[in-house]
């Protein structure tokens, strides 16, 4: 008996624990033995295991157009494009096929996003060169004198003619902005004058922008809509704040 259940120890949990019950009969060794065997446990299949992590698949791993792959129409902007991105990624970023698909058809659409963005710019300044280029000789000597500086200058001194200007307004109760307007005139030619490296220059073109701005606010005020103007504000404060703005673009465009 014990040989026969030697030769039967590699079946599964139930042949061996009917070997347990067969052996009842025979000697304490083969009970022995037959506990021993019934403690063995039974071999899994891999198949048998149940499938543990499952993630999701991107059902549209092999779709070729990079706008159908992300759900979004030709004409999304970028910010639907990074939506759409994010929201998949969220869905799919598991699996890393999909990972990988999504990524790929993220960045084709936001180089595209960028080449178009970078191909209008230069349309821009081509047109606008066009456009200089047959306008009459007036112009063009008018516009031999402008120059843009970096956005950075421009916000930097826009900031500075604004406070200007704020100040003015906040102590129009207690005194006039002539203050203000010293230290507007003498930034406007410090700054024309680290351009240009010439003082006397730089001191005419800051002159002339005060006088300009000055006058052209003395006469705008019966324009201005009587509602913009608050009663305390005086023709004094009305003209330094259209000379801020005069100030502002002499220094800042002039050359």
């Amino acid at each position: 008996m014990a040989a026969a259940v030697l030769s039967n120890s590699c079946l599964p949990l139930e042949s061996s624990f009917l070997g347990c019950k067969l052996s009842n009969h025979g000697s304490s060794k083969e009970t022995t033995l037959c506990v021993l065997l019934s403690h063995r446990k039974s071999p899994k299949c891999a198949v048998d295991t149940p499938d543990e992590g499952f993630t999701a698949k991107f059902p549209r791993v092999n779709v070729w157009d990079p706008y159908k792959r992300l759900g979004i129409s030709p004409y999304a902007s970028e910010e639907e494009i990074w939506s759409a991105r994010n929201f998949l990624l969220s869905q799919y970023g598991g699996h890393e096929r999909s990972a990988e698909s999504i990524e790929a058809s993220f960045e084709k659409l936001l180089m595209t996003s960028f080449r178009n963005r970078k191909k209008t710019k230069i349309n821009l300044k081509t047109r606008l060169k066009k456009k200089i280029d047959e306008s009459p000789p007036w112009v063009k000597n008018l516009l031999s004198f402008v120059e843009v500086p970096p956005p950075v200058i421009i916000m930097r001194r826009l900031f500075l003619f604004a406070f200007m200007a704020c100040w003015s307004i906040m102590n129009s109760a207690e005194a006039g902005p002539a203050f203000q307007v010293a230290l507007s005139l003498a930034a406007c030619i410090y700054f024309i004058n680290d351009k240009n490296k010439n003082l006397g220059r730089a001191s005419i073109i800051g002159f002339g922008g005060l006088v300009v701005g000055w006058t052209c606010g003395s006469l705008s005020v019966p324009v201005i809509p009587s509602f913009l103007l608050q009663p305390t504000w005086t023709l004094e404060l009305i003209s330094s704040l259209v000379m801020f703005v005069f100030l502002f673009l002499t220094c800042t465009f002039l050359k």
